[in-house]
């Protein structure tokens, strides 16, 4: 399995790039890949410092999808606000990282982490207390997620 994610500027260039371009290098890629999910998201705040698109210091990434109840979404995203964030940006190792939003309820959290180690300590040693502390069960509907090990070479 493999996770592209890709930045935009702004709304405009991306419904440019979709109305233009990307039936062509669709066509281009046929046959290559199987099964494709897309999901676009908003991005609504940062996790840490100011998020930008690099991931050359990074060797791992956590990305969580979040489907969350209608009636608690607005406690969703505060409590990643007020409790998942900054415990996050106070791990050792954690680098960055961005929460997202999509219709329907649907919300991302990517972090960048510096290795495996790092990562695992904070799952080991906070998250089941963050969720009790931020009533994460009530709020989610659906959640998928995935630990991504950075491919060098595919860094672009």
């Amino acid at each position: 399995m493999a996770h592209i994610f890709s930045f935009w500027e702004s709304r405009a260039f991306y419904d440019s790039f979709m109305a233009r371009s990307h039936d062509r290098l669709a066509s281009a890629q046929a046959g290559t890949f199987k099964d494709a999910q897309v999901r676009l998201f908003d991005h609504r705040f940062d996790v840490k410092t100011g998020f930008e698109p690099r991931f050359t210091d990074a060797d791992l990434l956590r990305v969580a999808l979040c489907r969350v109840h209608e009636e608690r979404a607005e406690h969703f995203v505060l409590m990643q606000e007020k409790v998942w964030n900054p415990a996050m940006a106070g791990s050792p190792g954690m680098i960055r990282g961005l929460f997202g939003e999509a219709p329907g309820n649907e919300f991302l959290v990517l972090s960048m982490w510096r290795s495996a180690a790092e990562h695992g300590k904070y799952r080991t040693e906070r998250v089941e207390r963050l969720a009790l502390r931020a009533q994460t069960e009530a709020d989610i509907a659906a959640l998928a997620g995935d630990v991504v090990d950075m491919e060098a070479a595919w860094t672009v």
